[in-house]
This record gives C-alpha cells, sequence and structure tokens, in this order.
C-alpha cells in the first residue's frame, strides 16, 4: 500500500505526533528509528504537523562527535487543548489540558448535591467550563476535545446519563443540559467539535491499568456510590473496558432493599452514606459535603477511633467478598481500589487473603494483590484525557 494513501498517511501522522508528545525532545532521526519509518517520509510527516500548528521545532542540540546539530521537536505552545469536566457528588470540575497531558487551568466549584435536579447541577458544570475556556481563548488557544465525566452509567445515541442514584437522577440528557447553559460548549459544538458523555469508572480504570500493568485489572472505587469497571488485553482486540455496576451486586442474602431495586447490594452495606451514618458524620457530610467527611473517616479509622473502625471493619469484609466473587469468574492479575477505598486497601487486601485460603495455596489459581489506587482522586480525568489523546491522534489533520 502507497505511502500516499489517505488512512496510511493518518496512522503515520499519528506515530510522529505521537512520539512528540511523549516529550523525550526527540529529533527527526530518532522518530525514524523509534517507528521504522524513513526518514524522508518523517521530515514530510512533521512539516505537515508544524503547518497545522500541532508540531514546532525546540532546541539544537550539538552533536558529541563528528556530525550535523541535531533539532528536536515539541507540542506547539499553541497547539489546541483538551477539556474534561466532571461531575462528582460534591463538586463540578472543569480542566483544561495540553495534548501531552499538561494541565494548564482548573475550575472546581461547589454544587451543593441538589437532589433530583440535574439542571442546577449543569448550570454549576457549565460555569466551570466556561471559566476554563474563557481562561485557554486569553491565551490564544482553541480546544480540540470536550468530555464530560459522570459517576453514573452512560449509554445511548447521543448518549445520556440513565441514572444516578447518588444525585436522585433518573434519565437525563447531561450534554443537552450542558448546551443550552455553556456558550464555550455551545461554541465548540458549532464550530465542528463533538463533545463526549463518559461513565468515570471506564475511563479511571484505563488510566489505573496504565499505571500498574497487567493484563487483566478489577478496578472497584467509591466516593458517593460504589462502582467498578474490568479492563481486559486481547492479542486481537487490544484493551477493552468493560464497565461493571460492581455496587449493586447482591451480596448480602435477603438483605436491605436497594435503591436499585434489589436487595443486599455491596453498596447498601459498604457504600459512603451507609459507613458515614454508622460512624455519626452524616451531618458532617451534610455541613461540609462527602469529601470532607469520608478523609474524616479514613482518619478516624486509621487512628482506630470508634465507632469508625468497627464501621470499617464489617465493610471491609464485605468489599472484599465481593473481590472475591469477581475476582474467581475474571482471574485479575490486581484489583485497584479507588475513591476512599484507596487509602484503607491494606485492609481489604488482608480480609480478601483470609477469606480464600485453600485458593492461595494454589499456584494454579494465584490471587491477586488488592492495591490502592495509584492516581488518587484525578484517575477519571487522567483516563478521560487519555481516551481523547487516543482518538485524536487517529487522525491528527482534524485536530
Amino acid at each position: 500500500m502507497p505511502l500516499a494513501t489517505p488512512d496510511v498517511r493518518r496512522h503515520n501522522l499519528g506515530l510522529v505526533l505521537g512520539r512528540v508528545l511523549e516529550g523525550a525532545g526527540e529529533a527527526r532521526a530518532d522518530i525514524a528509528a523509534a517507528t521504522g519509518l524513513s526518514r524522508g517520509s518523517v521530515t514530510s510527516l512533521v512539516a505537515e504537523l508544524i503547518e497545522a500548528g500541532l508540531v514546532e521545532e525546540s532546541d539544537v542540540v550539538a552533536p558529541a562527535g563528528m556530525g550535523r546539530p541535531r533539532t528536536t521537536l515539541a507540542l506547539a505552545a499553541s497547539a489546541p487543548c483538551l477539556v474534561t469536566a466532571m461531575v462528582d457528588a460534591d463538586h463540578a470540575t472543569a480542566v483544561a489540558a495540553t495534548l501531552s497531558g499538561d494541565e494548564l487551568a482548573r475550575v472546581s466549584l461547589r454544587h451543593g448535591r441538589p437532589m433530583g435536579d440535574p439542571g442546577a447541577i449543569a448550570d454549576v458544570l457549565a460555569r466551570a467550563i466556561d471559566d476554563v475556556a474563557g481562561e485557554l481563548d486569553a491565551a490564544g488557544r482553541r480546544i480540540a476535545d470536550v468530555c464530560v465525566v459522570v459517576w453514573a452509567p452512560v449509554d445511548g445515541s447521543p448518549a445520556r446519563v440513565l441514572a444516578d442514584t447518588d444525585l436522585g437522577w433518573g434519565e437525563v440528557d447531561l450534554l443537552g443540559l450542558l448546551r443550552d447553559r455553556s456558550a464555550a460548549l455551545a461554541t465548540f459544538e458549532a464550530t465542528g467539535g463533538s463533545s463526549r458523555l463518559v461513565p468515570d469508572s471506564s475511563v479511571a480504570a484505563l488510566a489505573e491499568h496504565v499505571a500498574v500493568g497487567g493484563d487483566t485489572l478489577l478496578y472497584l472505587k467509591s466516593d458517593s456510590g460504589i462502582g467498578g469497571a474490568i479492563v481486559l488485553t486481547d492479542q486481537d482486540a487490544g484493551v477493552r473496558v468493560i464497565g461493571a455496576a460492581l455496587g449493586h451486586l447482591p451480596v448480602v442474602p435477603d438483605g436491605e432493599l436497594c435503591a436499585c431495586g434489589q436487595h443486599g447490594c455491596l453498596v447498601t452495606v459498604a457504600g459512603p452514606d451507609v459507613l458515614l451514618s454508622r460512624a455519626g458524620l452524616g451531618p458532617l457530610a451534610d455541613r461540609e459535603g462527602l469529601t470532607v467527611a469520608l478523609e474524616t473517616f479514613v482518619a478516624q479509622v486509621r487512628a482506630g477511633e470508634e465507632p469508625a473502625a468497627s464501621v470499617w471493619r464489617g465493610a471491609a469484609r464485605e468489599i472484599a467478598r465481593t473481590a472475591q466473587i469477581v475476582a474467581l469468574t475474571l482471574g485479575p492479575d490486581v484489583i485497584v481500589l479507588g475513591g476512599f477505598f484507596a487509602a484503607l486497601a491494606a485492609d481489604v487486601d488482608a480480609v480478601f487473603r483470609g477469606i480464600q485460603p485453600g485458593i492461595a495455596r494454589s499456584a494454579a489459581v494465584p490471587v491477586p494483590p488488592v492495591v490502592g489506587s495509584i492516581l488518587g482522586a484525578d484517575a477519571a480525568l487522567h483516563g478521560a484525557q487519555s481516551d481523547a489523546r487516543t482518538r485524536l491522534l487517529a487522525d491528527p489533520l482534524a485536530i
């Protein structure tokens, strides 16, 4: 297939831009060696990326011995940016970052958790998006991608929030609400941009998978409710992320009725609101928000303060039991706990190993480690940025 074939050229442009985004300060010859492309092809591709305002020549490096100086390449200072917006239980946040992931601006506004009122939260999120877009505009930079992350399941075309029990939502067209409220989003879409809506667990799991490695990862997180995702690596299909409503696995037979309609779901015995109420921290959550209350809960557990310590011991058993059920089916290389679970992952790991001694003695069925999130509260943001970057590299000149 000739190099001039449009699909091949787009692919090669993505290869070259991807090397530049890694920030290694490479020259054209280095990129040719790393990608297998000829030096002439790389020179031509770089010229296109420079003309498109995506790449610029950076430093001139003198040779160590004989030879010509090397001119390294970098992401252009005025290259388009990624905007990622997220709604969690307490805040509406918007972040602008370069294509290489360097953060340029962040606005986080507390929305007050108005239950059952998605319009009120959309008002706050739209303000955060417009504030960040205003900073980019002042710096002379435009937006290449907008991704909105929600702590809820997403489906449909166009994508909609299916239900958010943490905020009292039913099915909600959040992107539609934002278009009516955000001038920056409306302008972006009017000029050909396409906004996306994604669930946080899926993109967070993708980012954690990159951070910890392995072929198969089980991700279980909690900040308001409990969510999760599974990452699978297949030789033919590549990396796949499967959303998993792990908080709604019924782990307690004939247990408490859950908002989803089942009985005994994990979220009814280990969800944040449940644990905070049992630990006497419900009023703090009402006053200061879930984030502050959960930080206090974790601190009390670590200090061995009652009743938080006893409440957590019971929850850790249920979380470990849920992880065991899924792990026996999936066989993950690692189990990553996100949200406030991350700070207490060692407790869950100890229980997880203790409840399956037979498996632990079997070399044929190794017991995966349970570890806390490496990326912390920004896991979903990093994952959404990585997903956007992958999409954009598929056709760099369309950015």
